[in-house]
């Protein structure tokens, strides 16, 4: 069962050369815990799933790499070979020079429809080599300009020819205090189309990883490597293998190895209104919560806490939205560690800060030319707008 990445633009370039470097490192990492049969299936089963057959002893990386210009895809490819543990293929990677600034409306309507064949193909040759298509993992911005559009635009083709292969999209929340000037924008875009044609999004704030490498782990000038780096960890303990009772490794019965209900079921909606999030939340209620737990101690651990109904909304049982997964394999380096997944109402008050601020943008018509000028119209903010309304709507409603 395989996974094909699709690494978009500069951060989704950036981000995926360090998930497969930590997925590597954590799979050829000695566990003193484990048996040596044990770590054996491990590595097969991390092999199977992010890398495809070696060339000259060395296993190459199960992904597609795109961007607009060549710079970073080349920077990536570099480091690594350079390594000598895995790398890129020869053939994965699709660069062609943009000719319209960063901008979400060219990635989208323009530069996506314009190659669309040549990226699907790269994508296919990579499918082809799986003996089995678990599904795709993308990687991208959510605020960026070109580069989001066309990962908005890719992730809508991956669903229109593989619609029952999982697509699960890794975006990057931007930071608060503004990246791009039209990043409020690019965002909803984003978003919106994605809601649509993902089937799981998986969201890292900026803002959180960067207090992380503050406040956690010490360091003075933190730099995008260090945040990747962080990122990289945080999603290769959530996508490596747990071990199961059985005596083999798995990844569940969901294809990504993601076991949480990504949308709750249409008949436990409830009725949609308008709700004010002045309410202060003491809690994030949740619709389902997975904990990952690896390396020492994992069996004693105390998780009484997660089966609280409170945590939950009233209309499913704790036993239907949490699970818990448990290895004494550990992750990379560290002793013992833990994941937590959850879909909850977390990013509640940064989804709703960025729709207003959009749609304040938009009532002053602010920028809408630079979108309108290649087909994105009004009426598709309007769309937007009103889709993730009915999204901060249902998770208010929790």
């Amino acid at each position: 069962m395989s996974i094909v990445t699709v690494q978009l633009g500069q951060c989704g370039n950036q981000i995926g050369f360090e998930v497969f470097d930590a997925l590597y490192s954590d799979s050829h990492c000695p566990q003193g815990l484990c048996s040596k049969r044990e770590n054996e299936v491990y590595q097969a089963s991390c092999k199977e799933r992010f890398f495809s057959e070696e060339e000259n002893g060395v296993p190459i990386a199960r992904a597609v790499l795109v961007d607009m210009e060549p710079k970073v895809i080349n920077q990536t490819l570099s480091k690594a070979a350079q390594s000598g543990r895995w790398k890129y293929g020869q053939h994965s990677c699709f660069c062609q020079k943009q000719g319209s600034g960063n901008n979400w409306a060219y990635g989208y309507s323009v530069h996506g429809p314009r190659h669309e064949e040549s990226i699907m193909n790269l994508i296919q040759k990579e499918v082809e080599k799986c003996d089995c298509l678990s599904g795709f993992f993308i990687i991208m911005s959510m605020a960026g300009g070109t580069g989001s559009g066309l990962g908005a635009f890719v992730t809508q083709n991956l669903q229109d020819h593989y619609s029952n292969s999982l697509k699960m999209n890794q975006i990057i929340w931007p930071y608060g205090t503004g990246e791009v000037i039209v990043q409020n924008y690019n965002s909803i875009l984003t978003l919106s189309h994605l809601y649509r044609s993902s089937d799981a999004l998986l969201v890292h704030e900026n803002d959180a990883v960067h207090k992380i490498c503050a406040k956690l782990m010490n360091i003075k000038q933190i730099s995008f490597s260090d945040i990747n780096q962080v990122l990289a960890h945080q999603l290769g303990s959530v996508f490596q293998p747990t071990y199961s009772m059985e005596g083999s490794y798995h990844y569940r019965r969901n294809p990504l190895g993601i076991d949480w209900q990504v949308r709750p079921p249409l008949s436990g909606l409830p009725t949609l209104g308008k709700v004010s999030l002045n309410r202060e939340l003491h809690f994030n209620t949740s619709i389902a919560n997975l904990v990952i737990l690896r390396g020492k101690d994992v069996h004693s651990a105390d998780l009484g806490g997660f089966k609280d109904p409170a945590l939950y909304t009233s209309w499913l049982a704790p036993v239907n939205a949490f699970n818990v997964w448990k290895t004494q394999r550990a992750f990379s380096k560290y002793e013992k560690s833990a994941a937590l997944v959850s879909n909850s109402q977390f990013l509640l008050k940064p989804l709703d800060t960025i729709v207003g601020k959009a749609w304040n943008m938009f009532a002053s018509k602010a920028y809408i030319h630079q979108y309108t000028k290649f087909g994105i119209e009004e009426e598709d903010f309007l769309d937007s707008f009103t889709l993730l309304e009915q999204v901060v709507a249902s998770y208010c409603n929790l």
